[in-house]
């Protein structure tokens, strides 16, 4: 893979709890975007069972190997996927999840970690909570960091991927427009987070959300491929719609050359004022070393 990755996004409405219906969708999208020369196709947060396909928990939950999440990373060839579902992990515990599939074969796993309870926002009800950030390597230049919704809402958890080396920021999002309350913004609160942290971090973010009615909320659509300036390459519209951008490490090259951000973070201090934190808060050590 050269310098350059085509990335796509694909959004759409997902149907609640139905896994053979949402299959089949997906296999379209990754037709399409295999026609167009992806690279990458992101698929928006639990794509594959719906925003509210947690009410039907046990019924949709998959490992992570499923066999059907290998055969459409088969299907999509040397296409990387970044999927949504519903994951059971180790010792029946359940996670908003998004796995990364190449060739067949899970190469990497995020698991939401900053789980909403407020608006209609209810994750806690049914969600394990993440413990880890890092990043996926596509080639030696273009390393992936994948958060989910809410997790870019916790700017340390964004600061961590790139810490960590992240070229590239993927976020899928299940964002309705009723979902925190009536005096927030969601369409405008994405379009100024993901703007800050491409323009930040000198890194194309990609941000892909569902589309549509589901029960009491109305998902907006307007996912998007942003530069590494915080400029859109590509902004989708209401309705289901693959969207594709070529993006160019050249240009994260000169951003972050521009403004050194990442080079600049001070580790060392952040580490030593977090325990300076943590000691004063008298957090205790079972909390603090958990892993």
């Amino acid at each position: 893979m050269s310098k350059t990755l085509t990335a796509a996004a694909a959004q759409f409405a997902s149907v609640i709890g139905d896994l053979d219906a949402n299959f089949t969708e997906h296999r379209k999208w990754v037709d399409a975007a295999r026609d167009k020369g992806a690279d990458l196709l992101v698929f928006p947060e639990l794509s594959m069972v719906g925003h509210y396909g947690a009410e039907h928990l046990l019924d949709i939950t998959m490992k992570s190997n499923d066999r059907r999440l290998l055969d459409l990373s088969r299907a999509a060839g040397e296409m990387i996927l970044v999927v949504g579902f519903v994951e059971e992990g180790p010792a029946a515990q359940f996670y908003n999840a998004a796995g990364v599939y190449k060739n067949g074969k899970l190469v990497y796993i995020h698991r939401k970690i900053n789980l909403p309870s407020y608006g209609k926002l209810i994750e806690t009800k049914y969600y394990a909570q993440g413990r880890f950030v890092d990043n996926y390597e596509i080639t030696r230049d273009w390393r992936l960091g994948l958060l989910i919704c809410a997790d870019l809402w916790n700017p340390a958890l964004t600061h961590l991927a790139f810490l960590h080396g992240a070229t590239l920021l993927v976020s899928p999002i299940s964002s309705g427009v009723e979902a925190v309350g009536e005096a927030f913004d969601n369409p405008s609160g994405w379009t100024a987070t993901m703007h800050f942290y491409s323009m930040m971090y000198g890194a194309p973010s990609i941000m892909v959300n569902r589309c549509g009615p589901e029960l009491d909320l109305n998902f907006w659509g307007g996912s998007r491929i942003l530069d590494p300036f915080g400029h859109p390459l590509a902004i989708a519209g209401h309705d289901p719609e693959l969207i594709t951008a070529e993006l160019d490490y050249g240009e994260v090259r000169r951003a972050r050359a521009l403004l050194p951000t990442v080079r600049d973070s001070n580790i060392g201090l952040v580490e030593r004022e977090t325990d300076r934190l943590i000691a004063r808060l008298g957090v205790p050590d079972i909390i603090r070393h958990d892993e």
